[in-house]
Protein backbone atom coordinates (compact mmCIF):
# COMPACT_ATOMS: atom_id res chain seq x y z
CA UNK A 1 0.00 0.00 0.00
CA UNK A 2 1.62 3.87 -0.50
CA UNK A 3 1.09 7.05 0.90
CA UNK A 4 0.72 9.90 -1.77
CA UNK A 5 1.82 13.38 -0.32
CA UNK A 6 -1.67 15.89 -1.55
CA UNK A 7 -4.90 15.89 -0.13
CA UNK A 8 -8.02 16.94 -1.42
CA UNK A 9 -9.09 19.98 -3.21
CA UNK A 10 -11.74 20.79 -0.81
CA UNK A 11 -10.83 18.86 2.11
CA UNK A 12 -14.69 17.94 3.15
CA UNK A 13 -13.99 15.74 6.35
CA UNK A 14 -12.10 18.39 8.45
CA UNK A 15 -10.82 17.43 11.82
CA UNK A 16 -12.59 18.89 14.28
CA UNK A 17 -10.06 20.99 16.48
CA UNK A 18 -10.52 19.29 19.57
CA UNK A 19 -9.72 15.87 18.02
CA UNK A 20 -6.76 17.59 16.23
CA UNK A 21 -4.85 18.77 19.48
CA UNK A 22 -6.01 15.12 21.31
CA UNK A 23 -3.52 13.37 19.44
CA UNK A 24 -0.82 15.09 21.09
CA UNK A 25 -2.03 12.97 24.03
CA UNK A 26 -1.32 9.69 22.72
CA UNK A 27 1.73 7.76 23.26
CA UNK A 28 3.32 7.53 20.28
CA UNK A 29 3.06 11.66 20.20
CA UNK A 30 5.18 11.46 23.68
CA UNK A 31 7.65 9.01 22.64
CA UNK A 32 8.70 10.96 19.69
CA UNK A 33 9.36 13.99 21.99
CA UNK A 34 11.69 12.33 23.70
CA UNK A 35 13.54 10.72 20.61
CA UNK A 36 13.34 14.09 19.05
CA UNK A 37 15.83 15.32 21.69
CA UNK A 38 17.88 12.53 20.92
CA UNK A 39 18.05 13.20 17.22
CA UNK A 40 18.13 17.32 18.15
CA UNK A 41 21.43 17.23 20.37
CA UNK A 42 23.74 16.44 17.75
CA UNK A 43 23.04 18.63 15.09
CA UNK A 44 24.35 22.56 16.93
CA UNK A 45 27.11 20.70 18.20
CA UNK A 46 28.52 20.26 14.88
CA UNK A 47 27.37 23.13 13.44
CA UNK A 48 25.76 25.97 14.95
CA UNK A 49 27.61 26.20 18.39
CA UNK A 50 30.64 24.47 17.08
CA UNK A 51 30.89 28.04 14.95
CA UNK A 52 30.44 30.10 17.94
CA UNK A 53 33.98 28.01 19.58
CA UNK A 54 35.79 28.17 16.32
CA UNK A 55 35.37 31.90 16.13
CA UNK A 56 35.97 31.95 19.71
CA UNK A 57 38.45 30.11 19.30
CA UNK A 58 39.98 32.54 16.12
CA UNK A 59 39.23 30.22 13.32
CA UNK A 60 38.83 32.57 10.52
CA UNK A 61 34.95 32.71 8.91
CA UNK A 62 35.80 30.58 5.85
CA UNK A 63 37.08 28.00 7.15
CA UNK A 64 34.12 27.88 9.28
CA UNK A 65 31.80 27.57 6.43
CA UNK A 66 33.59 25.26 4.46
CA UNK A 67 33.72 23.26 7.90
CA UNK A 68 30.23 23.18 7.15
CA UNK A 69 30.52 20.56 4.51
CA UNK A 70 30.23 17.77 7.81
CA UNK A 71 26.93 18.55 7.24
CA UNK A 72 26.73 16.97 3.70
CA UNK A 73 26.74 13.50 5.72
CA UNK A 74 22.92 14.10 5.98
CA UNK A 75 23.28 15.01 2.39
CA UNK A 76 24.39 11.06 1.56
CA UNK A 77 22.33 9.25 3.72
CA UNK A 78 20.14 7.56 1.29
CA UNK A 79 23.38 5.54 0.26
CA UNK A 80 23.39 3.60 3.74
CA UNK A 81 19.80 4.07 4.19
CA UNK A 82 18.89 0.16 2.58
CA UNK A 83 21.29 -1.40 4.91
CA UNK A 84 19.31 0.79 7.97
CA UNK A 85 16.41 -0.78 6.70
CA UNK A 86 17.18 -4.30 6.07
CA UNK A 87 20.71 -5.44 7.56
CA UNK A 88 20.53 -6.65 10.71
CA UNK A 89 22.51 -6.06 13.77
CA UNK A 90 24.69 -9.18 15.34
CA UNK A 91 22.78 -9.75 18.77
CA UNK A 92 21.00 -6.09 19.27
CA UNK A 93 18.07 -6.91 16.35
CA UNK A 94 17.40 -9.98 17.98
CA UNK A 95 17.05 -8.63 21.32
CA UNK A 96 15.49 -5.34 20.14
CA UNK A 97 14.17 -5.63 16.77
CA UNK A 98 15.53 -3.88 13.33
CA UNK A 99 14.73 -0.14 14.15
CA UNK A 100 15.81 0.02 17.48
CA UNK A 101 18.89 -1.98 17.11
CA UNK A 102 20.32 1.19 14.68
CA UNK A 103 18.69 3.90 16.70
CA UNK A 104 21.11 2.42 20.11
CA UNK A 105 23.93 1.56 17.91
CA UNK A 106 23.48 5.47 16.46
CA UNK A 107 23.20 7.08 19.61
CA UNK A 108 26.40 4.92 21.16
CA UNK A 109 28.65 6.45 18.60
CA UNK A 110 27.19 9.57 18.78
CA UNK A 111 27.92 9.70 22.82
CA UNK A 112 31.55 8.20 22.21
CA UNK A 113 32.39 11.05 19.66
CA UNK A 114 31.27 13.91 21.34
CA UNK A 115 33.51 12.95 24.06
CA UNK A 116 36.17 13.21 21.44
CA UNK A 117 35.14 16.85 20.60
CA UNK A 118 35.72 17.67 23.80
CA UNK A 119 39.33 16.51 24.01
CA UNK A 120 40.46 18.69 20.75
CA UNK A 121 41.42 22.46 20.90
CA UNK A 122 40.51 23.63 17.78
CA UNK A 123 42.66 26.97 18.02
CA UNK A 124 45.77 23.93 18.25
CA UNK A 125 44.67 22.33 15.48
CA UNK A 126 41.09 21.66 13.46
CA UNK A 127 41.83 18.55 11.73
CA UNK A 128 41.07 16.55 14.84
CA UNK A 129 37.64 18.06 15.74
CA UNK A 130 37.23 17.74 11.91
CA UNK A 131 37.37 14.15 12.57
CA UNK A 132 35.46 13.72 15.46
CA UNK A 133 32.42 16.20 14.29
CA UNK A 134 32.21 13.71 10.92
CA UNK A 135 32.06 10.47 13.20
CA UNK A 136 29.02 12.79 15.32
CA UNK A 137 27.51 13.50 12.00
CA UNK A 138 27.43 10.31 10.18
CA UNK A 139 26.32 8.25 13.65
CA UNK A 140 23.40 11.04 13.74
CA UNK A 141 22.70 10.71 10.02
CA UNK A 142 21.59 7.19 10.89
CA UNK A 143 20.28 7.82 14.00
CA UNK A 144 18.29 9.86 11.24
CA UNK A 145 17.12 7.16 9.09
CA UNK A 146 16.16 4.88 11.94
CA UNK A 147 14.04 6.79 13.47
CA UNK A 148 12.36 8.58 10.68
CA UNK A 149 11.22 4.85 9.65
CA UNK A 150 10.13 3.99 13.49
CA UNK A 151 7.76 6.94 13.12
CA UNK A 152 6.84 6.66 9.69
CA UNK A 153 5.76 3.08 11.01
CA UNK A 154 3.87 4.09 14.11
CA UNK A 155 0.83 6.28 13.21
CA UNK A 156 -1.13 6.24 10.50
CA UNK A 157 -1.29 9.73 7.60
CA UNK A 158 -3.70 11.28 9.19
CA UNK A 159 -1.46 11.65 12.73
CA UNK A 160 2.14 12.25 10.81
CA UNK A 161 1.88 15.64 11.35
CA UNK A 162 1.06 15.72 15.13
CA UNK A 163 4.01 12.99 15.30
CA UNK A 164 5.74 15.63 13.63
CA UNK A 165 5.07 18.59 16.25
CA UNK A 166 6.04 16.29 19.24
CA UNK A 167 9.53 15.47 17.43
CA UNK A 168 10.11 18.96 16.40
CA UNK A 169 9.19 19.92 19.71
CA UNK A 170 11.72 17.23 21.38
CA UNK A 171 14.33 18.56 18.62
CA UNK A 172 13.65 21.81 19.93
CA UNK A 173 14.15 21.18 23.30
CA UNK A 174 17.51 19.66 22.40
CA UNK A 175 18.58 22.31 20.66
CA UNK A 176 17.87 24.78 23.39
CA UNK A 177 20.13 22.16 25.76
CA UNK A 178 22.91 21.81 22.60
CA UNK A 179 22.98 25.69 22.29
CA UNK A 180 21.82 27.55 25.39
CA UNK A 181 22.77 24.77 27.23
CA UNK A 182 26.62 24.66 26.16
CA UNK A 183 26.86 28.65 26.21
CA UNK A 184 25.47 28.43 29.48
CA UNK A 185 27.81 25.61 30.90
CA UNK A 186 31.54 27.49 28.87
CA UNK A 187 30.61 30.85 30.62
CA UNK A 188 30.32 29.22 34.07
CA UNK A 189 33.46 26.99 33.81
CA UNK A 190 35.93 29.89 32.90
CA UNK A 191 37.89 31.07 35.03
CA UNK A 192 37.60 34.63 35.76
CA UNK A 193 40.13 37.09 34.83
CA UNK A 194 42.08 34.84 32.24
CA UNK A 195 41.42 35.27 28.31
CA UNK A 196 38.18 34.92 26.68
CA UNK A 197 38.92 31.77 25.36
CA UNK A 198 39.20 29.21 27.46
CA UNK A 199 39.55 25.60 26.02
CA UNK A 200 38.75 23.63 28.96
CA UNK A 201 35.14 25.70 29.64
CA UNK A 202 34.46 23.82 26.01
CA UNK A 203 35.47 20.87 26.83
CA UNK A 204 33.69 20.56 30.34
CA UNK A 205 30.46 21.60 27.83
CA UNK A 206 31.20 19.17 25.35
CA UNK A 207 31.49 16.39 27.99
CA UNK A 208 27.83 17.47 30.03
CA UNK A 209 26.38 16.86 26.23
CA UNK A 210 27.94 13.66 25.70
CA UNK A 211 25.93 12.31 28.56
CA UNK A 212 23.12 14.44 28.10
CA UNK A 213 22.84 11.42 25.18
CA UNK A 214 21.56 9.12 27.53
CA UNK A 215 18.27 9.89 27.58
CA UNK A 216 17.90 8.68 23.99
CA UNK A 217 19.72 5.55 24.96
CA UNK A 218 16.82 4.81 27.41
CA UNK A 219 13.78 6.08 25.34
CA UNK A 220 15.00 3.42 22.85
CA UNK A 221 15.50 0.97 25.43
CA UNK A 222 12.14 1.41 26.84
CA UNK A 223 9.94 1.98 23.52
CA UNK A 224 7.94 -0.75 21.92
CA UNK A 225 9.26 -2.36 18.35
CA UNK A 226 6.37 -1.33 15.66
CA UNK A 227 5.05 -3.89 14.39
CA UNK A 228 7.90 -6.43 12.22
CA UNK A 229 7.12 -6.24 9.11
CA UNK A 230 8.60 -9.79 7.10
CA UNK A 231 11.15 -9.63 4.59
CA UNK A 232 11.42 -12.72 2.19
CA UNK A 233 15.41 -13.64 2.13
CA UNK A 234 17.17 -12.98 -0.85
CA UNK A 235 18.19 -15.92 -3.14
CA UNK A 236 21.72 -13.97 -3.86
CA UNK A 237 23.33 -10.38 -3.66
CA UNK A 238 21.56 -9.61 -6.44
CA UNK A 239 18.43 -10.06 -5.48
CA UNK A 240 19.34 -8.42 -2.37
CA UNK A 241 20.33 -5.13 -3.72
CA UNK A 242 17.40 -5.74 -6.27
CA UNK A 243 15.41 -5.37 -3.22
CA UNK A 244 17.35 -3.11 -0.75
CA UNK A 245 18.62 -0.31 -3.47
CA UNK A 246 16.17 -0.49 -6.93
CA UNK A 247 12.84 -1.40 -5.52
CA UNK A 248 12.49 1.67 -2.78
CA UNK A 249 13.17 4.39 -6.31
CA UNK A 250 11.88 2.04 -8.44
CA UNK A 251 8.41 2.29 -6.36
CA UNK A 252 8.90 6.53 -6.03
CA UNK A 253 9.26 6.82 -9.79
CA UNK A 254 6.36 4.29 -10.15
CA UNK A 255 3.98 6.01 -7.95
CA UNK A 256 4.46 9.67 -9.21
CA UNK A 257 6.07 9.51 -12.51
CA UNK A 258 6.52 12.64 -14.10
CA UNK A 259 5.19 14.35 -10.89
CA UNK A 260 8.46 13.05 -9.83
CA UNK A 261 10.57 15.70 -11.59
CA UNK A 262 8.48 18.16 -9.07
CA UNK A 263 7.88 16.74 -6.35
CA UNK A 264 12.22 16.11 -5.69
CA UNK A 265 12.83 19.51 -6.89
CA UNK A 266 10.71 21.11 -3.98
CA UNK A 267 12.53 18.18 -1.16
CA UNK A 268 16.41 19.47 -3.01
CA UNK A 269 14.68 23.51 -2.54
CA UNK A 270 12.82 23.98 0.46
CA UNK A 271 14.77 24.82 3.09
CA UNK A 272 17.45 26.52 1.28
CA UNK A 273 17.02 29.81 2.68
CA UNK A 274 17.20 28.74 6.06
CA UNK A 275 20.05 26.19 5.94
CA UNK A 276 22.33 28.94 3.68
CA UNK A 277 21.37 31.46 6.43
CA UNK A 278 21.90 29.28 9.45
CA UNK A 279 25.52 28.67 9.49
CA UNK A 280 26.44 32.14 9.69
CA UNK A 281 24.06 32.53 12.32
CA UNK A 282 26.26 32.41 15.48
CA UNK A 283 29.62 34.20 14.11
CA UNK A 284 27.34 36.93 12.74
CA UNK A 285 25.86 37.29 16.51
CA UNK A 286 30.08 36.69 17.98
CA UNK A 287 30.98 39.59 15.11
CA UNK A 288 28.05 41.95 16.57
CA UNK A 289 29.08 41.85 20.18
CA UNK A 290 26.59 39.90 22.07
CA UNK A 291 27.97 37.71 24.32
CA UNK A 292 27.78 34.17 25.25
CA UNK A 293 24.90 34.94 27.75
CA UNK A 294 22.80 37.18 25.41
CA UNK A 295 22.92 34.50 22.43
CA UNK A 296 21.82 31.56 24.94
CA UNK A 297 19.04 33.27 26.68
CA UNK A 298 17.75 35.05 22.84
CA UNK A 299 18.58 32.75 20.68
CA UNK A 300 18.74 29.57 22.03
CA UNK A 301 15.67 29.50 24.20
CA UNK A 302 13.49 32.21 23.61
CA UNK A 303 13.68 31.67 19.91
CA UNK A 304 13.55 27.48 20.59
CA UNK A 305 9.93 28.25 22.43
CA UNK A 306 9.00 30.25 19.55
CA UNK A 307 10.22 27.76 17.01
CA UNK A 308 8.14 25.03 19.50
CA UNK A 309 5.19 27.31 19.35
CA UNK A 310 5.25 27.31 15.43
CA UNK A 311 5.65 23.17 15.40
CA UNK A 312 2.37 22.97 17.32
CA UNK A 313 0.84 25.50 14.90
CA UNK A 314 1.96 24.04 12.07
CA UNK A 315 0.83 20.90 13.39
CA UNK A 316 -2.51 21.41 14.21
CA UNK A 317 -3.00 23.73 11.10
CA UNK A 318 -1.88 20.43 8.95
CA UNK A 319 -4.89 18.25 10.16
CA UNK A 320 -7.15 20.92 9.96
CA UNK A 321 -6.47 22.38 6.55
CA UNK A 322 -4.37 20.23 4.76
CA UNK A 323 -0.10 19.96 4.76
CA UNK A 324 0.06 21.48 0.92
CA UNK A 325 -1.54 25.09 2.19
CA UNK A 326 0.69 25.19 5.25
CA UNK A 327 3.43 24.20 3.31
CA UNK A 328 3.25 27.50 1.24
CA UNK A 329 2.77 29.28 4.49
CA UNK A 330 5.62 28.24 6.05
CA UNK A 331 8.21 28.28 2.50
CA UNK A 332 6.66 32.69 2.44
CA UNK A 333 7.65 32.75 6.38
CA UNK A 334 10.30 31.66 6.12
CA UNK A 335 12.14 33.45 3.37
CA UNK A 336 10.82 36.74 4.69
CA UNK A 337 12.45 36.25 8.07
CA UNK A 338 15.62 36.45 6.91
CA UNK A 339 14.88 39.84 5.62
CA UNK A 340 14.81 40.80 9.49
CA UNK A 341 18.48 39.62 9.77
CA UNK A 342 19.67 42.27 6.85
CA UNK A 343 17.56 45.04 9.13
CA UNK A 344 19.50 43.37 12.18
CA UNK A 345 22.79 43.93 10.42
CA UNK A 346 22.55 47.55 9.96
CA UNK A 347 20.87 48.14 13.73
CA UNK A 348 23.13 47.17 15.82
CA UNK A 349 24.04 45.61 18.73
CA UNK A 350 20.63 45.77 20.33
CA UNK A 351 19.14 42.69 22.61
CA UNK A 352 15.68 43.90 22.23
CA UNK A 353 16.18 43.84 18.37
CA UNK A 354 17.44 40.59 18.27
CA UNK A 355 14.34 39.21 20.34
CA UNK A 356 11.85 40.09 17.64
CA UNK A 357 14.11 39.15 15.09
CA UNK A 358 14.61 35.73 16.25
CA UNK A 359 11.62 34.80 17.61
CA UNK A 360 9.87 36.25 14.05
CA UNK A 361 12.74 33.60 12.26
CA UNK A 362 11.60 31.06 14.52
CA UNK A 363 7.81 30.84 14.77
CA UNK A 364 7.98 30.51 10.64
CA UNK A 365 11.00 28.04 11.06
CA UNK A 366 8.46 25.37 13.33
CA UNK A 367 5.54 26.39 10.78
CA UNK A 368 7.64 25.14 7.87
CA UNK A 369 9.07 22.33 9.68
CA UNK A 370 6.12 20.70 10.91
CA UNK A 371 4.50 20.53 7.48
CA UNK A 372 8.04 19.89 5.58
CA UNK A 373 8.31 16.46 7.88
CA UNK A 374 4.43 15.49 7.18
CA UNK A 375 4.77 16.67 3.86
CA UNK A 376 7.84 14.23 3.63
CA UNK A 377 6.32 10.83 5.47
CA UNK A 378 2.92 11.18 2.96
CA UNK A 379 5.43 10.66 -0.07
CA UNK A 380 6.96 7.41 1.73
CA UNK A 381 5.91 3.88 1.36
CA UNK A 382 5.86 2.14 4.45
CA UNK A 383 7.67 -0.95 2.73
CA UNK A 384 10.39 1.35 2.08
CA UNK A 385 9.83 3.71 4.80
CA UNK A 386 13.80 4.05 6.04
CA UNK A 387 15.37 4.05 2.70
CA UNK A 388 12.91 6.68 1.20
CA UNK A 389 12.65 8.84 3.90
CA UNK A 390 16.51 9.17 4.03
CA UNK A 391 16.14 9.72 0.11
CA UNK A 392 13.96 12.37 0.62
CA UNK A 393 15.45 14.56 4.03
CA UNK A 394 19.19 14.06 2.37
CA UNK A 395 17.78 16.21 -0.96
CA UNK A 396 16.33 18.57 1.52
CA UNK A 397 20.10 19.04 2.59
CA UNK A 398 22.32 18.26 -0.32
CA UNK A 399 22.43 21.61 -2.22
CA UNK A 400 22.01 23.79 0.72
CA UNK A 401 24.42 22.62 2.70
CA UNK A 402 27.31 23.00 -0.18
CA UNK A 403 26.35 26.43 -0.86
CA UNK A 404 26.25 27.15 2.65
CA UNK A 405 30.06 26.17 2.40
CA UNK A 406 30.71 29.21 0.64
CA UNK A 407 28.42 31.42 3.28
CA UNK A 408 31.50 32.69 4.73
CA UNK A 409 33.62 33.47 1.58
CA UNK A 410 30.11 35.46 1.07
CA UNK A 411 29.78 37.44 4.00
CA UNK A 412 33.77 38.43 3.87
CA UNK A 413 32.47 40.01 -0.13
CA UNK A 414 29.58 41.57 0.56
CA UNK A 415 28.84 41.76 4.29
CA UNK A 416 25.75 40.27 6.37
CA UNK A 417 23.36 41.83 5.26
CA UNK A 418 23.54 41.72 1.13
CA UNK A 419 24.00 37.84 2.52
CA UNK A 420 20.81 37.85 4.45
CA UNK A 421 19.06 39.57 1.42
CA UNK A 422 20.54 36.97 -0.91
CA UNK A 423 19.29 33.70 1.34
CA UNK A 424 15.97 35.66 1.61
CA UNK A 425 15.86 35.37 -2.66
CA UNK A 426 16.97 31.88 -2.75
CA UNK A 427 12.88 31.21 -1.55
CA UNK A 428 11.32 32.82 -4.65
CA UNK A 429 11.47 29.57 -6.74
CA UNK A 430 10.43 26.98 -3.50
CA UNK A 431 7.28 29.50 -3.37
CA UNK A 432 7.01 28.53 -7.29
CA UNK A 433 7.69 24.92 -7.14
CA UNK A 434 4.80 24.56 -4.34
CA UNK A 435 2.20 26.52 -6.28
CA UNK A 436 2.51 23.63 -9.16
CA UNK A 437 2.64 21.33 -7.10
CA UNK A 438 -0.90 22.71 -5.39
CA UNK A 439 -2.26 22.45 -9.23
CA UNK A 440 -1.70 18.98 -9.60
CA UNK A 441 -3.20 17.44 -6.05
CA UNK A 442 -4.37 14.22 -6.16
CA UNK A 443 -6.67 12.16 -3.62
CA UNK A 444 -5.15 11.18 -0.07
CA UNK A 445 -4.19 7.45 0.32
CA UNK A 446 -3.72 5.93 3.66
CA UNK A 447 -1.23 3.00 3.74
CA UNK A 448 0.50 4.05 7.24
CA UNK A 449 -0.54 1.61 10.08
CA UNK A 450 -4.34 2.10 11.94
CA UNK A 451 -4.52 4.72 14.41
CA UNK A 452 -4.85 2.08 17.06
CA UNK A 453 -1.30 1.23 16.72
CA UNK A 454 -0.54 4.10 18.67
CA UNK A 455 -1.58 3.09 21.52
Amino acid sequence: MNQVVTEPANNPTRTRWRDALRVYREPASLRMLLLGFSAGLPLLLVFGTLSFWLREAGVNRSTIGHLSWVGLAYGFKWLWSPLVDRLPIPVLTRLLGRRRSWLLLSQAVIMLALVGMATTDPRLSVTPIVWAALAVAFASATQDIALDAYRIESASVQRQAALAATYQTGYRLAMIWAGAGVLWIAARSEVANLASYQPGAWQTAYLVMAASMLLGIGTVLAAPEPARRAIAPAKNLAEWLQAALVAPFSDFIGRYRWQAVLILALIALYRISDVVMGIMANPFYVDMGYSKDEVAAVTKVYGVVMTLVGAFVGGALGMRFGVMRILMLGAVLSASSNLLFAWLAGHGHDVGALIFVISADNLSSGIASAAFIAYLSGLTNVRYSATQYALFSSLMLLLPKFLAGFSGEVVDAFGYAWFFVATALLGVPVLLLIGLALRHAGPTQDAAPAASDLD
